[in-house]
């Protein structure tokens, strides 16, 4: 009786003691057993003869759930049934009217629109990879990423004919065919295509077409958003394609849910998260031409929105919007992006509601992903032993002053502790850097610092390059621009380090916007960049603009406003100087920039 008692009493007491001593107890168990479930599905999956591919998943669900709604778009619904026989008219189509033979690449040059997921399935079911094109590029960069993927087929779509003939020219030297999503077009070397799409036969293809492809085959091309040089097209693998089939699985988002994609379907977040993540769950997709503020809770009202997706700043040009009495009239559970930061994050929930963020890290290239599965506030993830075992990853010290990993007497890699910002590496495939922990080994090289609490929760802090060095101290841009968009007038802010004559390192700049029929406040500035940040962190230069420029992803864009600098003579935007001893930032004049240079004024 004794014993029972004990055994009653431990029990009484064991939920107490998880709570306190390890409080993420229970939600670490659920992330294991989702993870095991996972790779179970992916494992039998890849066991399926003949091989199973994301198409498949489709083509299951389009018989499965013929009439339920996949794409809702500007009040037009197709169904998956629909979906498939649109697909299938465009692949019949192609057949008829084209040289296309399976695995030949083809350009898909589209905006967000059904017929873009249309002809991604119809050349999918030719066996054909398809590479994407960024609709806002134009001439020698458009050009240049038709040309890394090697297509033998364009595909655009109408509007965008003139930047089509752009480059017709150097097509069609290389042979290119082109074909325009209109029903009839003028310019030669370049055909209407609709139709002919609308005259094929809706019959399904051959699984046969797709015989020769294996899971290290290319499925898609994405190429990176163009922050620096010109874009670069990533290879995606038909393997890379199916394991993405669990992200939106993985976090409970079921048949009957409802997803807002805004997000560009040529980029890795919309297709690959919030397209093909929608086939595995069967849910119902509202495609939107692109993002809107101003319009993103009307329409999660009117169709019922049960998950939204972000990237970059969207959450805080939410946030920015005005006020209105039923922010929080509205269905939307679940959110699930990455790159919000801690203080937009609370803002966001504050605002609009008890709405569960599932903030990721994933790169395109790398083979790690990681997922905030407990809604801590400001983190990408959690240390998870098996996690880790399965997908090798760790944080190693970086020098952001050389731009490389701190290595040892040995000239190995230098693992970073817990609350110090590392650069993550992963054991993968893309051999990028060696020698880490011991010779000989081979790591991706991810460009990205994280940080790893003491609580095993991991931190973005970073990418190389955002990070400098200014007076021997490392300045995160990151948190240089949280500060400064504290200020009450200041919109947005976009922190980079700029060279100066005669010094070591970088000193710091900011561009911001500002807040409408705001000015700028040079004593105010200072009074609060001086109250929140220590002397080598503070921006030395701010540049005023109409608005900050972003790339197709929603990212800050640095790489020109580094190479401008902070001289007037260049700049016609307002430029301001901090001043120690006024202060103030005040106006920065021709003559200053000069003495700066001439090394009269010490920074």
């Amino acid at each position: 009786m004794y014993l029972v008692s004990i055994l009653f009493a431990s029990l009484a007491i064991t939920p107490l003691v998880l709570k306190t001593f390890f409080p993420y107890f229970w939600k670490d168990a659920w992330y294991l057993a989702n993870l095991v479930r996972i790779l179970l599905k992916l494992v039998l999956r890849r066991r399926r003869k003949p091989l199973f591919l994301v198409l498949d998943r489709f083509l299951e669900q389009s018989v499965a759930h013929a009439d339920r709604p996949f794409i809702v778009f500007e009040n037009k619904t197709y169904s998956y049934l629909d979906t498939d026989r649109r697909s299938n008219k465009i692949a019949n189509a192609l057949q008829r009217h084209s040289t296309l033979r399976p695995g030949d690449t083809v350009a898909l040059f589209m905006g967000n629109e059904p017929a873009f997921i249309f002809t991604w399935l119809a050349l999918a079911k030719l066996g054909c990879p398809v590479a994407f094109l960024n609709h806002n590029i134009r001439s020698r960069s458009l050009l240049h990423c038709f040309n890394c993927c090697s297509a033998k087929l364009l595909i655009a779509a109408e509007e965008l004919q003139e930047a089509v003939e752009e480059v017709l020219p150097s097509l069609r030297e290389q042979g290119v065919c082109v074909y325009l999503m209109t029903k009839q077009c003028d310019t030669p070397g370049v055909e209407g295509f609709s139709d002919q799409v609308e005259e094929a036969s809706d019959t399904p293809l051959p699984q046969a077409l797709r015989s020769d492809i294996t899971f290290k085959s290319p499925a898609v091309y994405i190429y990176t958003s163009g922050t620096t040089g010109l874009p670069k097209a990533a290879v995606i693998t038909q393997n890379r394609l199916l394991v993405a089939l669990a992200v939106l699985d993985s976090t409970g988002i079921t048949p009957g849910d409802v997803i807002y994609l805004n997000l560009p379907l040529y980029h890795t977040a919309g297709f690959l998260i919030g397209f093909i993540g929608s086939i595995e769950t069967g849910s119902t997709i509202i495609l939107r031409r692109k993002f809107s503020a101003s319009q993103f809770w009307d329409d999660c009202r009117k169709y019922n929105v049960t998950v939204v997706q972000y990237i970059g700043e969207v959450l805080r040009y939410l946030c920015n919007t005005p006020k209105r009495d039923n922010d929080r009239e509205h269905k939307v559970r679940l959110a699930i992006g990455n790159g919000v930061r801690a203080e937009i994050w609370k803002e966001f929930l504050n605002r609009f509601g008890n709405i569960y963020v599932r903030e990721f890290y994933a790169s395109t290239e790398g083979n790690v992903g990681l997922i905030n599965y407990t809604g801590k506030i400001g983190a990408i993830g959690r240390v998870n032993y098996l996690h880790r075992k399965l997908f090798p990853y760790a944080l190693i010290k970086y020098d952001t002053e050389r731009d490389e990993p701190i290595r040892d007497s040995t000239g190995l890699c230098v693992e970073a502790p817990k609350d110090e910002t590392g650069l993550l590496v992963q054991q993968t495939e893309k051999k990028r850097l060696r020698d880490v922990f011991q010779k000989g080994d081979l790591y991706f090289n991810s460009g990205d610092l994280l940080k790893i609490g003491q609580d095993n929760f991991i931190y973005f802090q970073d990418r190389v390059g955002d990070t400098f060095r200014w007076k021997g101290e490392n300045v995160a841009t990151t948190e240089v621009a949280d500060i400064l968009t504290l200020i009450d007038f200041v919109q947005e802010a976009n922190v980079y380090g700029v060279q100066v004559p005669g010094n070591e390192g970088r000193i710091g700049m900011a561009a911001v916007t500002l807040k409408w029929g705001e000015q700028f406040d040079g004593n105010k500035t200072f009074s609060h960049v001086a109250s929140y940040l220590p002397a080598y962190a503070r921006p030395r230069f701010i540049r005023i603009q109409n608005a900050v420029e972003m790339t197709g992803t929603f990212k800050q864009m640095k790489v020109r406003l580094v190479e401008e600098g902070f001289d007037p003579a260049g700049i016609t935007d307002p430029l301001y100087i901090l001043q120690e001893r006024n202060q103030s930032y005040t106006p920065l004049t021709g003559q200053i920039y000069g003495s700066i240079v001439a090394g009269i004024i010490k920074l």
